[in-house]
């Protein structure tokens, strides 16, 4: 593109890079960390392994939404922090070139991941978080063929109960079968064999369960004594438990898209607590998105440490003010829900706020000489590391003096 010149194909490539890293390290470890429950839940509940993927890939537009802004943040802060650090910052500004024609590339940077951020939680995360709960619910019905748990006494189809000792084979050879079933009548069948495998039927809602060299007792009301029978192979027919439908989309506010928002929150004969969650959350999301395009300011009033120093301070801090404002935000929409206070003011009013206060710093980094907007925080920071390295000092030379040692040891 001709109107990107050298300096802004070099700031882009410094930006790039450490955006996309944080991105994926971002997204990585919190599907990494989602993993670990969903394994425990799907095998809890006797489903594949393959649904577990497909939880995960549910998840990543959720996941993405949060780690495109820490990634485009932490992109442009790195990218200056590197040219502060380098000295190459002074050089720009010396020939002329102001913060502001220096965001240039970080400002494309910011509209399009906006643009992109907009599209996942306007309408593909409520779509996507809806097919979760879907998976859920599948699960916990037993829609994917749940197992029967080794070593368990479980409840399979209508007052049946099944337990197995041992399963080979990925389950296709059981040992130590127990069936008990009892009927409305009263009547009741216990049998035990030696082993068993579940086969299907040509009814698809239900299953045979065929058992070989064991023992069957049939105990009736009208019988005096109940009756034992041996046998070398015996069906046990099972009528798989009828699979509840899932609920329409929309049983969240966040399942919705935004269009939809906008119908629900505009509809007069809708309950006003509908219409003010559904604002809320819209607001929630714009709010959000709108957030992006104040990052780049964020980034370059942080990225720049006092001279002669390589503080990491403004690092450290931007991840919190992100992570502050998402939360205020979060509480704002709850807020706003409940009708407390309207919800574009509970969501717009911190927004404004946020914007006041990183204009003020990038006032104060780019148009104020030898401005600092943390010059304070950077002042205490260096005070309490040097009291922290002055009480290491003195307890290694405490030591050092017990066992009788020169300090230079």
């Amino acid at each position: 593109m001709k109107f990107l010149t050298a300096t802004d194909r070099y700031i882009f490539r410094l930006v790039m890079l450490p955006l996309l890293a944080t991105l994926a390290i971002a997204a990585s470890l919190l599907l990494l960390e989602k993993m670990l429950s969903l394994f425990d839940f799907v095998a809890a509940e006797g489903g594949p392994v393959s649904v577990v993927w497909r939880m995960l890939a549910n998840l990543l537009p959720e996941y993405l939404s949060l780690g495109i802004p820490i990634g485009l943040l932490l992109g442009i802060l790195l990218a200056f922090r590197r040219l502060a650090t380098s000295s190459e910052l002074d050089i720009f500004r010396a020939v002329g070139m102001s913060y502001f024609r220096l965001l240039r590339v970080p400002f494309l940077f910011a509209l399009t991941l906006a643009a992109v951020n907009f599209s996942i939680v306007g309408f593909l995360q409520p779509t996507a978080r809806y097919f979760y709960e879907e998976l859920r619910f599948e699960l916990r019905s037993g829609a994917f063929g749940a197992k029967v748990r080794v070593g368990e006494f479980n409840n399979v189809g209508e007052n049946l109960t099944v337990r197995i000792d041992e399963s080979r084979d990925n389950g296709n050879q059981l040992s130590g079968m127990f069936v008990y079933a009892q009927s409305k009548s009263g009547q009741s069948i216990a049998v035990t064999a030696e082993e068993g495998q579940f086969l299907r039927t040509d009814d698809p809602d239900t299953i045979l369960l065929r058992l070989e060299k064991g023992t069957l007792v049939h105990d009736a009301p009208n019988y005096e004594t109940p009756r034992v029978l041996s046998f070398t192979s015996h069906d046990v027919p099972i009528p798989l438990p009828r699979i509840e439908n899932f609920r329409a989309r929309g049983g969240k506010d966040r399942e919705y898209v935004i269009t939809e928002l906008v119908r629900i929150g505009s509809d007069a004969t809708k309950p006003a607590l509908e219409r003010n969650r559904a604002w809320a959350n819209l607001h929630f999301r714009l709010v959000e998105v709108a957030m992006m395009l104040l990052l780049p300011f964020l980034a370059v009033a942080l990225a720049v440490p006092p001279k002669r120093s390589t503080s990491a301070l403004g690092v450290f801090l931007s991840i919190v003010m992100v992570v502050t404002y998402h939360k205020i935000n979060e509480y704002a929409e709850g807020v706003g829900g409940m009708g407390i206070v309207d919800p574009f003011l509970a969501l717009w009013v911190p927004f404004v706020l946020f914007a006041a206060l990183i204009l003020w710093m990038y006032h104060v980094i780019a148009h104020v000489p030898g401005g600092q907007p943390i010059g304070a925080l950077e002042v205490f920071a260096e005070k309490v590391g040097k009291a922290i390295r002055r009480t290491f000092r003195f307890r290694r030379r405490s030591r050092l003096a017990t066992i009788g040692m020169p300090e230079g040891t």
